[in-house]
């Protein structure tokens, strides 16, 4: 694997000592509450075991931090290797549910052993600036691994006939309906050329950013209005209500066909009784002024445009994000796991609700920026190789730890994934 070069702003050692500590034991509380048969079972094919997410992270520092073969018990490699093709045979994703061995007491002990090495390995100085970077890498890459589980266990826990709760006590959790929504208001701006992106990391002065985040460069962005506040679960509810699941001329024509196939009648988790929703907290009454969540791309789209908008584009939000602190609710918070009805805007003038809560759908492809590079090696496979079929989403979620998002960050799935906490803000273009 080609390093990372060195950079003067690289993390010192006793931060990323702490940040690492950190980031590697909140992904093992957040396990915690899981049997061993829960941390085994996968749900759908884009889901992965809870007990994979956590061997998963681990594979990741053993192999690209400590570079030692023997960090890897035998075979486990081929298990535990995602996407990256240039570091071996990997086991295929559809199938990671039958991997009943190595046991979860087997992969949690292995996540120790390497963490005794790895924090060895920074308090003495064995690691250069350049492995350092890639470690600074590994904690984000499992925060992002850190939401993952909680999206996926929330699924499996969903498809259980008994519903269960992932936590008991976010079923003991007060949820009554939070305060009303503020009625939609509409926050315009002219044309202008704005920069949006991150500086490359690791280069001197920059803080942390994927690359796939990077260059920073300047856009045109044509005048527009973006809604002051997300889509609320009473406005899709009233979507629902008036038959846009049904209203063909509403769709893109592959979220049609994504409709009639799978039979799509209301968001995911939401229950057929019309007032339920499925939490990690199992069901519960639905708060109509928190924002809708669980929504395809292509459900996002059909609803924009019954409301006669669209959604914006990744430019539109980050140069209204760029003005808006990182606040919201976050994963950090550890109070529901949930979207709660948003909070008030920063300024009159400003959006409210950019981070946390639900990531935003945008319209955009996710695309190389202009004199985009990825990171050399077999890092690079970790965010370009994706760059097809796929559509941006930015502001994280409920279920995001709040210092992994930033204004230029881009998350990205497949038009047709809903398992995520992903909702909408609507924006239009000059009347």
């Amino acid at each position: 694997m080609s390093s990372l070069p060195a950079s003067p702003s690289m993390v010192d050692g006793a931060s990323l000592v702490a940040r690492y500590r950190q980031v590697r034991a909140r992904t093992t509380r957040l396990a915690a509450p899981l049997s061993a048969e829960d941390a085994q079972v996968q749900s759908m094919p884009e889901a992965s075991p809870a007990k994979w997410h956590l061997a998963h992270t681990t594979w990741f520092f053993a192999r690209f931090v400590l570079e030692d073969p023997a960090a890897v018990p035998d075979c486990w490699d081929v298990l535990f290797n995602s996407y990256y093709v240039g570091a071996g045979e990997r086991h295929p994703r559809p199938r990671r549910g039958l991997l009943t061995r190595p046991s979860l007491e087997e992969v949690l002990g292995w996540r120790e052993a390497v963490d005794a090495r790895v924090v060895r390995g920074l308090e003495t100085g064995a690691f250069d600036p350049a492995r350092r970077q890639v470690l600074l890498l590994g904690t984000h890459h499992e925060q992002q691994h850190q939401e993952l589980l909680l999206t996926d266990i929330k699924h499996a826990l969903w498809c259980n006939p008994l519903a269960p709760s992932y936590r008991p006590d976010l079923a003991a959790v007060a949820h009554a309906p939070g305060a009303a929504a503020q009625a939609l208001r509409w926050l315009s701006r002219d044309e202008a050329v704005v920069e949006i992106g991150a500086a490359r990391w690791p280069d001197a002065g920059a803080g942390f950013a994927y690359d796939n985040e990077t260059p920073r460069h300047r856009v045109l962005v044509p005048a527009h209005a973006i809604a002051h506040r997300p889509v609320t679960n009473a406005e899709f509810a009233t979507f629902v209500a008036e038959g846009g699941y049904a209203t063909p001329t509403l769709w893109l024509s592959d979220g049609w066909d994504h409709v009639q196939r799978e039979g799509w009648r209301r968001p995911l988790y939401w229950h057929e009784d019309g007032a339920r929703e499925f939490t990690l907290g199992g069901w519960r009454e639905r708060d109509p002024h928190a924002p809708v969540c669980h929504l395809s791309h292509y459900e996002a789209d059909a609803f924009a445009r019954w409301a006669g908008a669209r959604l914006p584009t990744e430019a539109e939000w980050e140069a209204w994000a760029a003005g808006v602190d990182v606040e919201g609710n976050f994963a950090d918070d550890d109070a529901s796991l949930h979207p709660v009805a948003p909070r008030d805007a920063p300024a009159a003038d400003m959006p409210a609700d950019l981070f946390g809560n639900a990531w935003e759908w945008t319209g955009s492809a996710y695309a190389p920026y202009p004199g985009f590079r990825p990171l050399p090696g077999v890092l690079g496979e970790y965010n370009g190789k994706f760059m097809s079929g796929q559509l941006v989403l930015r502001g994280g979620s409920c279920a995001t730890p709040r210092d992994h998002v930033r204004a230029s960050y881009r998350n990205f799935f497949p038009p047709h994934a809903r398992w995520q906490f992903s909702g909408l803000r609507l924006a239009r273009d000059p009347d």
